[in-house]
Formats: structure tokens, C-alpha cells, sequence
């Protein structure tokens, strides 16, 4: 179960964070970077006629042609290898190419048409832009770097600028050193934005894809019970007629006959599968009308039961405005799995006490999970929605798995002194048999909240109502519909409802009311 720091992400062991872990760019399709260049052709071919054309400016029309001919000639080679039998795949050392000539290629025609004086120079921050999007870091840099040599030659080189017949314009070097900064400015921010926003998308989309994961675990154990009573049904036919078998065999020969004791095992190792088959037959079930609902309290404590026992108490209170039973409610993976992370982490901060509240009203149910540990630290509050986000190292219940792991493999009698021996030293304490923290990527509350929010619920979370001066501990709350939750049946959500009622105390070693 994850909590909001996983010790051990499944990229491998030892994860120290989503910032260690390599960026899992891999470029772009072939077939996107040839529409890209096929566009960019129709601009800078359009672009030529309309000044040519249109505007009559005295350009290198044939050079101009030569280069843009270049960018043609590479885009048909590329459709070509796309129309292999094996076609290459989104690669970026590919992409990086790609997009390199396309540098060269416009750089050659800015230098044809006025250099930094030619106001489409301004293209030269798209290769870079979709370069940070898509590639890794070292790949962008080395076509930032480009742009940037590309700029300063741009400088230095360029032919006059086309103008109206007769004229000549000619722009001031300061003013051309400015067009250049610009540019190199706007390269470098783009791409850092580029940069941050493929980042973040990138570490949402593994997070999303580390929720669906759990919960489709979730949903192959609810479905181990549909499994075990399919097999229980099937198994029922062949079993049968071996104890016919066995009891025919049994009647054939005497009492005393070695054949009637292995006939009378037989029946009685028959007996034993009929019982753990009718166990497995009578487990809960997806779909099964009987199974798929639970009663509200009950549902607390199914997710409150795991974390017990951890030198903790544990208060569950069920509250129904109107006084009646509390109701019950739909057993859905996303809700037991959510609730169940949340509370862990509750157990792991809390100093005594973890409380779960639910209050039930007319058109809403509300469950409050709060502890009496220190809370949310102030810088972790605000970003608690987004995945990656973590505020301490390791957990009570990690302390004391780990605790458990050690006295177990220490062998018996292994500390007893022997006679002529020196005395054993001091029993390690549990904070000594804790392994040192491998950190985490901080998945759990964000996988908790996607969970519960895929089931209708809101989600807020903040401080507890301790008193001022001492630690008034974090609290989440989860508010649902009752719409949401409750089970459609046919004298409505309330037809069927548990016996118990109004509230319920528990704690470990106390009595259920």
C-alpha cells in the first residue's frame, strides 16, 4: 500500500526522487517531424512569392530556391524510409537531427534575406522550443548552442536586407546587437518553459499511470471471490463422484480390508475439499447482490484494521443526523483503497490517536480522517493535489516492520552469555534496527485522491482542531454524494441498512458500542 512516501518505486530500488530519474523523452514520430517540415516549407515558399510577386523585392531568388529545394530533397528522403517495412521508430538522436538541419536550413536563409534585420528570424526559437519539449537535456543544449552560433553569424554575415527598388535599408549595428539579444533570450526562456511544462506533464502521466495500476490491483483481488466461487462451482461435479466412487469402494470390501481404509481416507479427504470449496463458494464477489455493498462502519474498520496495533488508538464514530442506522454503501475498489492509504498515513504521523469520523445527513456522507501528530508542514499544505510531493522520510509503521524483520532474524538464545564469556552487549533499541530511509516519490495521497475523487468524492484537507501551542495534527476529509455512494435498490438507497447504530467507539482493547 503507498503511502506519501514510497520508499521504493517500481523504476528500481534506491529511487531518491522523480529529479534523479533520466527524462523518458524519446523524440519525435518521423511522420510528425516531415509534417512539420512540410509546413515550414509552404510558409518560407509562400513567403518568397508574396516579396517577389507581390512586393517586387530584389531577392537571391535562385539561392533562395536552392536552400528551400535542400529542405524538399530531406523531407523525401524521409517519407521514403517511412514507407520501409520497417519503419524507424520516435527516437532522439533522430529528432535532434531533424531538427539540427532544419537549423542550418533556416539559417542559410535568413542569411540570404537580411540576417537579424529580417523579422523572421524570429523562427529560430521554434526547433529549440520543440527540442526542450521532446528531447533530452543534453540533445536541447547542444541545438540551443546552435541557435546561439547561428545568431551571432547571422551577425556578422548576412546579405542587405530586400527592399523596394530604389531603396536601401540599412539598420543600425546597436540595433541589430538588440535584435540578437532578443533572441537569444527568447530562445533560452522559451525552452526553459517548454522544458518545465514537458517535466511536469511527464511526472503527471506517471502518476496517472502508477494510479491505474493500483487500481486495477485493486480490482483483480475484489475479483479473486467471482474466481474462487466459479472454481468452487466447477469443482463440485468431479468431487462428488468421487465420494460415489469411494463409497461403493468402501461397501465392496470387509471392514478390515486395507482397500476399505484407503476407500474410507478417500471420503474423508473428499469431505475436507467439499468443506473448503462451500468456504470458498460463500466469499464475497464482484456483482454478487449480497457482497457488493458493505455497512458504513464496517467499511471503517475494514481500512482502520491493517494499521492497528501500533501503539495507537484508534476512534471510529458513525453519525446519522436523523438518528436512523448508518447506511450502507457500495464496496468499491477506489473508495477502500483511497481511505485505506489515507489512514496509513495517518497511523505513520500520529502521536496516540487516529480518528475516523463519518457523519451521514440527508443528501451527503462525510468521512474525516484526522491524527494528533504535527500536520501538514506549511510548505507541503498548498501542493498536497500534485504527485511528487513528500514531507518526511519513514513512517511508524515502517519503524516498526523493520523492527520486526531484525528480531526475527536474529537467531535464539544468540545474545545468551555462555560461561567464560564476556556479557552480550545491550539489546538494540527499535530506532536502532531501523535501516536508514531510501526516501520516496510521494505517489500516495495524489493516488489516494485520484482514487477518491474516480468515485465522486471532494477531497480538502487542512489542520486539526487541537488546541493552540501544541500540535493540532492533519486532517482529510472526503464528501461524497449519498447518490454516489449508497446502492440502488428497489424500496430505495435506505430499504436495507445495517442494525447497528446512531454511534460507534472503537479503539484497540475497547468495547464496540
Amino acid at each position: 500500500m503507498e503511502t506519501i512516501e514510497a520508499d521504493k518505486g517500481p523504476q528500481g530500488p534506491g529511487l531518491k526522487g522523480w529529479r534523479n530519474l533520466p527524462r523518458r523523452s524519446r523524440g519525435l514520430s518521423l511522420r510528425t517531424l516531415i509534417i512539420l517540415r512540410w509546413l515550414a516549407i509552404t510558409g518560407q515558399s509562400a513567403t518568397i512569392a508574396v516579396a517577389t510577386l507581390g512586393f517586387h523585392f530584389d531577392l537571391p531568388l535562385l539561392a533562395c530556391l536552392t536552400v528551400i529545394a535542400a529542405s524538399v530533397a530531406m523531407n523525401l528522403q524521409a517519407t521514403r524510409r517511412l514507407k520501409r517495412p520497417d519503419p524507424p521508430v520516435a527516437d532522439g538522436g533522430l529528432t535532434a537531427a531533424h531538427l539540427g538541419f532544419d537549423i542550418l536550413q533556416l539559417t542559410l536563409l535568413l542569411g540570404l534575406t537580411g540576417g537579424l534585420q529580417n523579422p523572421f528570424c524570429l523562427l529560430l526559437v521554434a526547433p529549440v522550443t520543440v527540442a526542450a519539449a521532446s528531447l533530452p537535456a543534453r540533445q536541447a543544449i547542444v541545438l540551443g548552442l546552435m541557435v546561439l552560433l547561428a545568431t551571432v553569424g547571422l551577425f556578422f554575415w548576412a546579405l542587405p536586407l530586400p527592399w523596394q527598388a530604389g531603396t536601401e535599408l540599412n539598420l543600425p549595428a546597436l540595433y541589430r546587437f538588440g535584435i540578437g539579444l532578443a533572441l537569444v533570450t527568447g530562445v533560452v526562456f522559451t525552452a526553459a518553459y517548454a522544458w518545465r511544462v514537458a517535466a511536469d506533464a511527464e511526472k503527471l502521466e506517471l502518476a496517472l499511470a502508477t494510479t491505474q495500476d493500483v487500481l486495477q490491483r485493486e480490482q483483480r483481488l475484489a475479483a479473486l471471490g467471482g474466481l474462487a466461487a466459479a472454481a468452487a462451482h466447477e469443482l463440485g461435479t468431479p468431487l462428488a463422484t468421487i465420494q460415489i466412487v469411494a463409497k461403493e469402494l468402501k461397501r465392496a470390501f470387509p471392514a478390515d480390508a486395507a482397500a476399505a481404509e484407503d476407500a474410507a481416507l478417500i471420503l474423508e479427504q473428499a469431505e475436507r475439499c467439499r468443506l473448503i470449496l462451500k468456504r470458498l463458494s460463500q466469499r464475497p464477489e464482484d456483482g454478487d447482490a449480497l457482497y457488493d455493498d458493505v455497512d458504513l462502519k464496517a467499511l471503517l474498520e475494514e481500512v482502520a484494521a491493517p494499521h492497528k496495533g501500533f501503539d495507537l488508538d484508534f476512534r471510529i464514530v458513525v453519525r446519522v443526523a436523523d438518528g436512523s442506522p448508518p447506511p450502507r454503501i457500495k464496496r468499491m475498489p477506489e473508495v477502500i483503497h483511497g481511505l485505506s492509504t489515507l489512514v496509513e498515513n495517518a497511523a505513520d504521523f500520529a502521536t496516540r490517536e487516529v480518528r475516523l469520523t463519518a457523519a451521514v445527513d440527508a443528501g451527503w456522507i462525510e468521512i474525516e480522517i484526522a491524527d494528533d501528530g504535527p500536520g501538514f508542514s506549511p510548505d507541503i499544505l498548498p501542493r498536497l493535489g500534485e504527485p511528487y510531493v513528500t514531507s518526511r522520510p519513514q513512517g511508524k509503521a515502517r519503524r516498526a516492520l523493520a523492527a520486526q524483520i531484525a528480531a526475527a532474524a536474529m537467531p535464539k538464545g544468540a545474545r545468551k552469555p555462555r560461561r567464560g564469556r564476556a556479557a552480550p552487549e545491550p539489546e538494540p533499541t527499535t530506532e536502532d534496527l531501523i535501516a536508514p530511509s531510501q526516501g520516496g516519490m510521494g505517489l500516495g495521497f495524489f493516488i489516494a485522491r485520484t482514487l477518491l475523487e474516480r468515485s465522486g468524492g471532494r477531497v480538502s484537507v487542512g489542520t486539526g482542531a487541537g488546541p493552540k501551542g501544541k500540535p493540532r495534527g492533519a486532517r482529510v476529509a472526503i464528501r461524497w454524494s449519498r447518490q454516489a455512494l449508497e446502492p440502488m435498490r428497489a424500496g430505495g438507497p435506505d430499504a436495507e441498512v445495517s442494525q447497528g447504530g446512531g454511534e460507534t467507539l472503537t479503539a484497540p482493547g475497547s468495547v464496540t458500542t
